[in-house]
């Protein structure tokens, strides 16, 4: 309860500079319901009054005045109803923006443990059930109250006895408002529950429906999802009984207090001398149409409270993302335009899990300009030397330094700007092809891209493509090849012209055409900048400076080619696993 109360107090907090929409909200909540017993008080008193002792000159204008209140509270009905859903998408809005920069700055390793479609949850379906706390609930909940309150004045102040007759009934109606919030309240849980696993579900198959057609395993995947979608069905169809039992029941009640009503009068009205029953149907008359009136806040309150309550519990899912303190900390200061790019290595070691080291005493330097191959059977570290190097993930003991500097002491978005990645698994977003080798960036002009393709010889290629720049690149790259989908990402690191490059198995599984382009693309990217080559195909590496064998974590082997060859250890064996005896 008092988490809940604490999330609601922070959801407020981003209210704070909408602080005059909200107290507006506030004030029309109490105009409304001072205004909620006034035309059914008007009606007696027309009844009583102005019908009662023959002053028909005042029907016309009290009828007239009846509609101007109408028109009035309907008016202000409309803005309250604008002012908090304003107030609740503008505060949506801006969480929405504040979530998604958090995940942004999140570790990597927050990615390898949250399923994406959890995160999306988080950041669309949830934030949204926020914007549903002003406008569905604690707002709209504080105007029902005061509308309760205010008729219930009206009612008493008018005729005790016939007030407390209606409210006979009352004790049922509250038993069954709790019975009916806890059960709707448990059934949402359990939606959004089965609404995470779905986008879960979906989102992880969808983008890996490659591997479910080609093993054959649709139905399999159906079936799985087939039980989630089940869950999420029962679920909704729970809250669904809840509503149709409950709003049955706030009728009869209605209809039981009615009927008391009328008995009640009718009695009063056989002991009453006829002028004075004339007064008493001026009051059965306002007294039903402030029942329904009090009733219509009463048939949604409850709800109201459960949307309330699902909103702070989804305020407090997202707050679990704010308050993740798991980010790659940034509290370096320098920012040079541009590195010259001596990399060293000194005693790192590094583990994705602390009793399970990948890497373990890692030793290695490479001077600015030249070229380092690191070679290794899967699993050896190869992968995770570049991760830590540009900080996806931090060391665990052991110091990296760029130019004799350690690679904290820089800002962060300036170290991973300069250093460029060329990764075997090309990802590609949905848009144009100008868009994926800008990454939107505005500094980036379309001349500017086209001289780099020319550069790198890739010009005719996109020219080739439909639309050229302007075709458009699905998600992942989908309508593009495996060589396309390389040759545009080494495009996008020319353009960002980083001053240390990392190509990561960069050149495998590429048909002879692109590889062609692949080559001379290489060779232009490589001009100037230190670079570190992974590749599992040897030919690729021979003209590197040096060439770093890892097994298992460790460095077994440093030399070039030749070196490597002469000492017949590791990296002489893997050369003649690839190319045997007659290569040499």
């Amino acid at each position: 309860m008092f988490s809940n109360l604490s999330a609601l107090k922070r959801v407020f907090a981003y209210a704070a500079p909408y602080r005059r929409r909200f107290v507006l909200s506030i004030l029309l909540a109490v105009v409304l319901a001072a205004m909620a017993p006034i035309r059914p008080l008007l009606i007696q008193y027309t009844i009583n009054t102005v019908i009662g002792k023959g002053l028909w000159n005042w029907l016309v204008w009290v009828t007239v005045l009846q509609i101007g209140i109408l028109v009035v509270e309907t008016a202000l009905r409309f803005l309250f109803g604008y002012q908090t859903a304003w107030l609740g998408q503008t505060v949506v809005r801006d969480l929405r923006n504040e979530v998604y920069k958090k995940i942004l700055g999140l570790n990597v390793r927050q990615f390898d443990k949250t399923p994406i479609g959890t995160l999306t949850t988080r950041t669309i379906n949830d934030i949204e059930s926020i914007n549903d706390i002003f406008s569905e609930g604690l707002i709209p909940i504080i105007a029902d109250v005061l509308s309760i309150l205010a008729i219930l004045g009206a009612m008493f102040y008018t005729n005790w006895q016939l007030t407390l007759v209606c409210l006979v009934p009352f004790p049922i109606l509250i038993l069954a408002t709790y019975f009916f919030k806890e059960s709707v309240n448990r059934s949402f849980i359990r939606v959004r529950n089965a609404v995470a696993a779905l986008n879960a579900f979906v989102q992880e198959h969808v983008s890996g429906m490659s591997i479910v057609h080609a093993f054959a395993a649709e139905n399999y995947e159906a079936d799985k999802f087939q039980k989630i979608n089940a869950e999420h069905r029962q679920a909704n169809i729970r809250a669904i009984f809840a509503y149709s039992v409950f709003f049955p029941v706030v009728e009869i009640i209605l209809a039981s207090s009615t009927g008391l009503l009328v008995w009640y009068a009718g009695v009063q009205v056989m002991q009453l001398p006829p002028e004075k029953a004339v007064g008493l149907a001026g009051q059965i008359l306002s007294f039903i149409l402030l029942l329904n009136l009090l009733f219509r806040p009463l048939r949604v309150i409850a709800d109201k409270f459960n949307v309330l309550q699902m909103g702070m519990i989804a305020s407090e899912r997202v707050f679990k993302i704010m308050d993740n303190d798991d980010e790659m900390p940034d509290s370096g200061t320098l920012t040079p335009e541009r590195f010259r790019g001596e990399v060293e290595f000194r005693d790192v070691r590094f583990g994705y899990y602390q009793d399970q080291p990948v890497l373990k005493n890692i030793n290695f330097g490479v001077e600015a300009g030249k070229t380092l191959a690191l070679v290794g059977n899967t699993g050896s570290g190869k992968t995770t030397i570049i991760s830590i190097l540009n900080r996806l993930y931090e060391a665990d003991s052991g110091d990296i330094r760029i130019d004799g500097v350690r690679i904290q002491d820089y800002r962060l978005h300036t170290l991973r700007r300069q250093i460029g990645v060329v990764l075997q698994d090309v990802f590609l977003f949905s848009g144009t092809v100008l868009e994926n080798v800008t990454l939107r960036n505005p500094a980036i002009s379309r001349e500017q891209v086209e001289a780099a393709a020319r550069v790198m010889g890739i010009h005719d290629f996109i020219l080739r493509l439909p639309g050229g720049y302007d075709f458009q690149v699905m998600e992942r790259g989908a309508t593009l090849s495996l060589g396309q989908r390389q040759l545009l990402s080494f495009l996008r690191t020319l353009l960002y012209d980083p001053s240390i490059l990392i190509m990561d198995e960069a050149t495998s599984s590429i048909d002879p055409e692109s590889e062609a382009l692949i080559q001379l693309a290489t060779e232009q990217l490589l001009k100037g900048r230190t670079s570190i080559v992974i590749a599992h195909r040897l030919s690729t590496i021979r003209k590197a400076d040096s060439i770093l064998v890892l097994d298992k974590g460790e460095v077994r082997e440093k030399g070039s080619h030749e070196e490597l060859l002469q000492l017949k250890g590791a990296y002489a064996r893997l050369y003649e696993l690839q190319f045997g005896q007659e290569n040499r």
